[in-house]
């Protein structure tokens, strides 16, 4: 063995230091487990630095300029200009803060953080090159959490100039005048909307028949006639034959783009630090197999964007949690009932736990109520009466899903998932009281609705209020 390649024993080593990294090294120490975590970029992960963070505080400054530019039938009349420099720099800002949090909770957990590339050299043992020198670490446990990264169809890999990727959209100091965004996903839509908003004239091009294609079809519609609504130009059910020096062509229909944003998925980074040599299986789509404790192996950990189900800073977080648990020798099991997926567009959507079609096919008797936003009073002090709540529960009135669209209904999201895993029932969720004027009112109105005596819409008869809160 030559020098330097003598080993620093840990007890919890992390691999990868974003939401699902740094929040498994953060818990592993409060676990009393002495932990290294390893990020080769920086802290924070994709989500923090160039993608969850900076594109909402992006879509914020957007609904600013458009609410200022469009406030003429509320009696706002404003002149407005954008400073994309200045936009840029409080883009920057509100990262370099949030970043800046998570260094010193990593610091006051009292986990050693290194910058460097970590690579798997046996099952026990990594080697981190830092740059100007290299170490080796042999752990107990380790926990794997290196996120993906967006993937492009040959022709359209991004240039940084002409052709872009959702960084690139981020990083811009001046706003193209025309854009094609070709990905219709969450992504694509989010970036579409807000540039849209900004002035720009966008075009979204989607090879599935419908924007949003993971989600409940409802959600997509009302987020397709919003675009409408402001102008996008939304093209489903072709794909991009090539990029051209002025745009692209998309079905055979030439389309003009100062700039063209690539939002079209992301692989899982499984690929690039030697995981095979710990004996953790890596399927085809390159995901790596665990189990509901997050186990690859019996010393080996995996999480987040490496694992299967949706690719969410929020999803990871959990699953962090239970694998620092199991790291630290305690009984833990990834097993939520729902977990809640929002695209922040216009309007914002949300969709948890099963759809009506899921419920069906589930084997339940489904009963569902939809409340339209026309009728919610907070709706109408917005101006934005586009979107509804639904509810979809089974014969017993047990919440299996709700999905939503309208101003602010993120924030609705985390309730929903409460109810579903909680297994209130639309009765228990409808007796809450829910303060008024709030967008919030609509979730309690469409769990009334379930059992049609929705106070606000015009309820079905037959069945009658219960006489109270149940037993």
């Amino acid at each position: 063995m030559v020098v330097g390649e003598v080993p620093e024993m840990v007890e919890l080593l992390v691999i990868g230091g974003g939401p699902g990294g740094y929040a498994a090294a953060i818990r592993g120490a409060q676990l009393g487990r002495q932990v290294t975590l390893v990020e080769r970029d920086a802290i924070g992960g994709t989500c923090l630095n160039v993608g969850c963070i900076p594109s909402k505080a992006l879509i914020e400054v957007a609904d600013l300029v458009w609410r200022a530019r469009h406030g003429a039938a509320l009696g706002v009349h404003a002149e407005v200009t954008v400073d994309m420099a200045e936009v840029r720099a409080h883009l920057v800002q509100v990262v370099d803060g949030l970043v800046g949090g998570v260094r010193q909770l990593l610091s006051a957990s009292g986990v050693t953080v290194i910058k460097g590339d970590a690579r798997f050299i046996r099952p026990d043992r990594v080697v981190v090159d830092e740059g100007p020198r290299v170490q080796h670490l042999e752990f107990d446990r380790a926990v794997v959490a290196t996120g993906s990264r967006p993937t492009f169809p040959p022709g359209l890999e991004p240039d940084g100039v002409h052709v872009l990727d959702a960084t690139g959209v981020l990083a811009l100091e001046r706003l193209p005048a025309s854009v094609a965004v070709i990905g219709g996903g969450y992504i694509g839509v989010e970036l579409g909307t807000a540039l849209a908003k900004l002035g720009a004239t966008v075009t979204i091009i989607e090879v599935a028949d419908r924007l949003l294609p993971a989600m409940q079809p409802s959600l997509g519609r009302v987020v397709t006639r919003r675009l409408a609504q402001l102008g996008v130009t939304v093209r489903t059910g072709v794909a991009v034959d090539e990029v051209t020096a002025t745009g692209l062509v998309a079905g055979g229909t030439a389309i003009d783009a100062e700039v063209v944003v690539v939002a079209t998925g992301r692989r899982p980074n499984s690929d690039s630090f030697g995981l095979e040599l710990t004996g953790a299986v890596v399927d085809e789509r390159g995901l790596v197999v665990v189990d509901a404790a997050r186990r690859a192996t019996p010393h080996v950990l995996a999480l987040g964007d490496l694992t299967v189900g949706p690719a969410l800073a929020h999803k990871a977080m959990a699953e962090a949690d239970v694998a620092a648990r199991t790291a630290a020798g305690l009984a833990a099991a990834f097993d939520p009932a729902a977990v809640a997926q929002v695209v922040f567009s216009d309007p914002e959507v949300a969709s948890v736990g099963l759809t009506v079609d899921e419920a069906r096919r589930a084997g339940a008797v489904v009963r569902t109520s939809t409340f339209p936003l026309t009728a919610s009073g907070r709706a109408r002090t917005l101006d934005a009466t586009y979107g509804f709540v639904e509810v979809v529960a089974d014969g017993d009135g047990t919440v299996l899903g709700v999905h939503l669209a309208g101003p602010h209904v993120s924030e609705l999201a985390g309730e929903a998932a409460l109810a579903i895993e909680a297994a209130l029932t639309t009765e228990e969720l409808a007796a809450t009281i829910h303060p008024h004027p709030t967008i919030s009112e609509a979730l309690a109105e469409a769990a009334q609705g379930v059992r049609g005596w929705a106070l606000h819409t015009v309820a079905r008869r037959g069945e009658a209020p219960p006489g109270g809160r149940p037993a």
